[in-house]
Order: C-alpha cells, then structure tokens, then sequence
C-alpha cells in the first residue's frame, strides 16, 4: 500500500494541451493545414471577385498570402488595427469564427460607391472607420460570409450569421470563461485600383480540419445593380447617428478686447432681435435656426434648408 507521499510522487503530470487538443481533433499538423488553407484561398480569389463585381459593378483583385496557426485569441491580436473585424457562426459548422477586412480598402470602396474615378483614389492613411463606413464594412463582410458558406457546404444551407462590424480597438477583451482553442488565420490581399489591402479569416481548428472546401457555380445573372447598393448605403447613412453643431454670429469685439475677457464676462448676439443659428454637421452647413427654450432645456427651431436631402447625404457618406 503507497503512503500519501508516494501517492504524490507517483500522481501523473496534467496532459500537455495542445497534445490533448490534437488528439480530440483540435489541432492539425502543418502540411493539412497548408492545403486546407490554400483551398480556402483559392475560393476567395475565384469567386468573391466575381460576387463582388456582379453586386456593385466594382471589379477587385483578391490574393491567398498564406496562414498561420495559434490560439484563436492570439491570432485575432495578430491580424492588427489596421481592419474592422465581425464575429460570425454557421450552423452545422462552426459555432464562432471572425472575419476582418482592412479599413483602406472600405475607404476606398465608399469613394468607388459615391463615384469618384479609379484613378484618383490613392491610398488611404489607415485609420479606425467611422459609423457610416462600418455600415459598408458590414455589407462587405456580410459578402465574405456568403462565399464562406457557399465553399464549406455545410448542411441545411443555413445563411452565415454576423455580429455587428467593429473597428479593432473597439474589439471587447476574450472570456476568461471560455475556454481556449487552437485556430488557422487565412490572410488575403485585396486591391481596388491603386489601393491595396487586406482580408482574414479565422476559423477553430476543430470545424476547419473537418472542412471540405468546394468551389460553388457562379451565377450568371446579377441579382443587384450597382445602384441598389447606392441605395443601401444611403439607408445606413439616414439611420447612422451624426454630431450636429449649432452656430451663433457675436458681437464683433477687437483683439485686445478679447485678450481681456475674463469668468463672467458677457458678449452679446450679433442679431439685436431673432437670433439666427445655423446647424452643421460635419463641417457642412444644413439649417438655418432660431433659439428657443424647452422647459429646462435652450433649443433651436429650423427655419429653413441650407443644403438640399442629396447634398447633406452625399457631404455624410463622404
């Protein structure tokens, strides 16, 4: 009979967990999944193209760059600021998986959308997306889940679902609670004109081992015109919330009267009767106001259109 001492000494060692992980199906050895991931490629590049240009009139250019194995945690922190990221699921497939795409490639697809030529549009500086250009980032995503779904075939035929786009430093930290499994990031780049960019995946091992990617029929025919999404992303421009600034003209003081304003100090309206306000956004005049008070709260009536519904909505979106 051991003694609690032996016990101990003889207790076996807790299981390495990537071991554990690749022997419950979580984890795959390299050469698979370079193969499976240059299948993945190989999807992005033949079909979003022609997806995309069917839908918007736009013709890209997608590219399969390579991939990299890790913690799923790890490989999301790996993928960078520059791209807005969506948390996804597909039924019958994977219960969570991301997909990113880079800010300048959305900052130039709402130049492409709103008309400016191809030739003009640069690189853009990298930068977080504003509310309106997630909007679009949203839509094309949602076009990165649709090939997602159509290549693994996952039955049912269940629709790819998306959680709301958002900017990388926007991205909630992972649950502790939750625990952690090994991932495959699948990089691509992606051109628009002049500008180059970036698109990833990253999926669970666990679903990506088991995936057959197969490589869907395109349609021949365009279910929407380029037009049609015009009109989408002015629907998300009308519901997109905007930082209105109200204007008031003062009383014209000189520079040494200014210099000398101190707590307390009172500087009169310009207008000596009906004080006229006018509202901005985004540096664009849109309304001619007057003051006015709500209970406890001052106001401003409109009065009057400075600038026209299409004028404001294209000044927005651009």
């Amino acid at each position: 009979m051991m003694t609690t001492t032996e016990a101990r000494e003889f207790s076996p060692a807790p299981i390495d967990f990537a071991l554990l992980a690749r022997l419950t199906g979580g984890l795959g050895d390299r050469k698979t999944i370079e193969k499976i991931s240059a299948d993945f490629g190989r999807l992005y590049a033949d079909f979003l193209p022609d997806v995309f240009n069917s839908e918007t009139g736009i013709s890209i250019d997608v590219t399969y760059t390579g991939c990299s194995s890790g913690l799923m945690t790890d490989l999301v922190t790996d993928l960078g600021d520059t791209l807005t990221l969506a948390d996804g699921s597909l039924r019958n497939w994977s219960p969570n998986f991301v997909l990113a795409c880079g800010n300048s490639f959305i900052i130039a697809l709402m130049e492409r959308m709103l008309g400016a030529l191809p030739e003009t549009i640069e690189q853009p500086f990298e930068r977080p997306l504003s509310e309106i250009e997630l909007d679009l980032a949203q839509m094309v995503l949602g076009k990165m889940g649709e090939v997602l779904r159509s290549g693994v075939n996952a039955q049912g035929g269940f629709e790819a679902i998306l959680e709301r786009s958002h900017n990388f430093e926007d991205r909630p930290q992972p649950d502790e609670a939750i625990p952690a499994e090994f991932g495959v990031a699948i990089r691509l780049a992606i051109e628009i004109g002049k500008v180059t960019s970036e698109l990833a995946l990253v999926i669970p091992q666990r679903a990506f081992l088991k995936t057959k990617v197969v490589m869907p029929k395109a349609k021949g025919q365009s279910s929407k015109t380029k037009e049609e999404w015009h009109e989408r992303i002015t629907e998300q421009v009308r519901r997109s919330h905007v930082t209105l600034e109200a204007r008031v003209r003062l009383q014209t003081l000189t520079l040494g009267t200014i210099s000398r304003l101190a707590a307390g100090d009172v500087i009169a309206f310009q207008d000596k009767k009906d004080v006229t306000v006018q509202v901005r956004a985004n540096g664009m005049d849109m309304y001619a106001c007057e003051l006015g008070r709500s209970g406890e709260r001052y106001t401003v009536r409109v009065k009057d259109n400075i600038s026209t519904d299409d004028e404001i909505l294209d000044h927005l979106m651009g």
